[in-house]
């Protein structure tokens, strides 16, 4: 609960200026919430939470491109898309056992921001990855903002108590 308020007010203006910057900049405001909600989710944090987010969203932008591309191979052969889409889901679990892809959420929303914007990845990975950096932005400042709050009040209380 210490936590909280500051995470919170961080999140609020970092989110604020994040749809500005996502618009300026003609990016998908969507995709980068995405990015962001990418590494509060990671059960890592710091600077290892962030690498491995950023290879696992980028991993699933790549995965989602061969589950478009592999299918459109037989375009009147649905059940090949469904088989490409299990084989390759599959795949994005088992890469898991590699330390920088082991967030397989991560994974599974590159892939879908990638199919949620018909595969024009070209808009969606820079749109997560910028979203990534607000994340990480978000949660960091929070914290520092949440321990520079907790050492107040120590000497605050440790005045007092004098």
């Amino acid at each position: 609960m210490k936590t909280l308020i500051p995470l919170a007010l961080t999140t609020g203006i970092l989110s604020g200026l994040w749809g500005w910057v996502a618009v300026s900049l003609g990016l998908l405001a969507w995709a980068g919430f995405l990015g962001c909600t990418a590494y509060f989710a990671c059960p890592q944090g710091g600077v290892k939470g962030f690498f491995i987010s950023l290879c696992t969203l980028c991993s699933g932008v790549l995965w989602a491109l061969v589950i478009i591309h592999g299918s459109a191979l037989a375009p009147h052969a649905d059940i090949l898309g469904y088989v490409m889409t299990g084989v390759v889901a599959f795949l994005m679990c088992i890469q898991a056992r590699h330390i920088l892809l082991s967030f397989v959420p991560g994974t599974f929303i590159g892939a879908c921001a990638t199919f949620a914007n018909q595969g024009e990845w070209h808009n969606v990975v820079p749109s997560l990855l910028l979203g990534l950096v607000f994340g990480f932005a978000m949660k960091n400042s929070g914290l520092w903002l949440a321990g520079r709050r907790e050492k107040l009040k120590s000497k605050t209380d440790l005045v007092l108590s004098e």
